[in-house]
């Protein structure tokens, strides 16, 4: 009951002013109005910035084969068949830290339309998943390919803007043809446009294929050359023309590996190898998760026994992702800092606005003491009006707060997202400003005494 009291005589005192106690209040609208739409602009930021080093690969974690070696000479990387499209799925079923995964075989050769031909950055046979693994599962015309064109090799492809402009002009590719080693592909769609990767690469100078069509109609081996298309027409005299629709007509689905391998390193014979796979975690924090989990499980599935080096590699973007993350983390908080000031500014001015109120209400203080006020009492009411106009202030500064950032995203169309824990932070943060910025000036008027109070002109 008695802080129920305090509280309306302290809402009674703040009445009798409306003016001076809103002017009071306007340092802590402006810094809790700035500490929220400083961190839901710093928060949706931080989100499009993750976004986008997503879209970039930064989460991807790409698995590669095996590196045979013969007398101390290493083959380097894909020299041993490790790899198939089986340890994919495998990955997908068993390791919970992985969104998505996508086998890849990998060629490099012309694709040609009409009277125009170019050579892809990227040529990538892979299934459809390779698409939510690049977050690119929006397309800018027509549809990927499905898994049904995987498993019966449809000659059916996904280019990139880059393939568009210069094989189609810029025209809509959709339902027309081009050619990949005089295999005749037709387009089912266009990816949206992403620009360069981390390593200043084009990533919209590719082609995805079903990998079943790439394999056995396209490349028919492990990608070994810079262009395979230049490299078949230096060591043959024979043209390539339409007529051979299957190049490698006498590829061996069952490879045998030479008495050598079969020595050193035993493998399973396997129904397909794959270039590498490639796979993204569901968030960047969870890829040292990712990798250990794959890391087990492809052990297990190629029979390594403890202490075997892997017949596999992995390489990650972590410390890209580590620095562009710190970077993102870093503005945010310097926003809060920014906003902050604000809120010590309006603390400030409300120090000094409870002093003055005690030097007015002298005589008043002086008068409740007089008929029974404890000191405690006259305590407990002006640091109640501080703690209140804090409050006011900030409920006041929430609202203009969430209206600035809703109308920077409408006008000026940048990225925000509701920061919930800024809201709680400012309602707390008001509470305590009023009580460490008003304490002083309450204890000055409760020690104050009261005949001397009551003398006061």
């Amino acid at each position: 009951m008695k802080l129920l009291r305090t509280l309306k005589t302290a809402l009674r005192a703040l009445r009798r002013n409306v003016m001076r106690a809103a002017l009071t209040t306007l340092g802590i609208v402006i810094g809790v109005a700035a500490v929220i739409a400083m961190m839901e602009i710093g928060n949706g930021s931080s989100a499009a910035i993750q976004r986008t080093i997503a879209s970039m690969g930064a989460n991807n974690i790409l698995v590669m084969p095996g590196t045979a070696a013969s007398g101390g000479v290493s083959f380097g990387a894909g020299s041993v068949m490790t790899l198939t499209p089986e340890d994919a799925d495998a990955i997908a079923q068993d390791c919970p830290a992985v969104g998505a995964v996508a086998p890849v075989v990998r060629a490099r050769t012309q694709v040609v339309n009409g009277n125009r031909n170019w050579v892809p950055m990227f040529i990538y046979g892979t299934t459809p998943s390779f698409l939510d693994v690049r977050d690119w599962t929006q397309m800018a015309e027509g549809a990927a390919f499905t898994e049904r064109d995987v498993r019966n090799a449809s000659k059916v492809c996904v280019i990139g803007q880059t393939i568009v402009r210069e094989l189609f002009g810029g025209e809509s590719p959709l339902g027309r043809e081009l050619r990949i080693q005089n295999v005749a592909f037709t387009v089912v769609g266009v990816l949206n446009p992403k620009g360069a990767n981390m390593m200043g690469m084009d990533q919209d100078d590719i082609v995805v294929a079903p990998w079943t069509t790439i394999k056995y109609r396209v490349s028919g081996a492990s990608l070994g050359n810079v262009n395979q298309s230049a490299a078949s027409s230096q060591s043959s005299t024979t043209v390539n023309t339409l007529n051979q629709i299957y190049p490698n007509s006498q590829q061996n689905l069952y490879p045998v590996p030479s008495s050598t391998q079969q020595a050193d390193t035993p493998q399973p014979v396997r129904f397909a190898n794959v270039d590498q796979i490639i796979s993204a975690a569901t968030s960047p924090a969870q890829i040292p998760a990712a990798i250990e989990q794959m890391t087990t499980l492809l052990r297990e599935r190629h029979h390594i026994r403890a202490g075997e080096p892997d017949d596999f590699s992995m390489r990650d973007m972590t410390e890209m992702t580590k620095a562009m993350s710190s970077a993102t983390s870093l503005m945010t908080k310097l926003l809060l800092a920014v906003a902050m000031i604000s809120l010590v500014v309006g603390g400030v001015g409300i120090m000094n606005i409870m002093l003055v109120s005690v030097t007015e209400r002298t005589r008043e203080i002086g008068l409740r003491m007089s008929v029974g006020a404890e000191p405690g009492d006259i305590l407990r009411q002006f640091l109640t009006e501080a703690v209140v106009l804090c409050l006011i202030g900030g409920a006041v500064g929430i609202l203009i707060g969430r209206g600035c950032s809703y109308l920077v995203r409408i006008v000026l169309h940048w990225p925000t997202a509701v920061s919930v824990g800024a809201i709680i932070a400012a309602v707390v943060v008001s509470a305590s400003v009023g009580i460490v910025f008003g304490y002083y000036p309450a204890w000055k008027a409760s020690r104050l005494d009261p005949i001397e109070a009551l003398r006061y002109e």
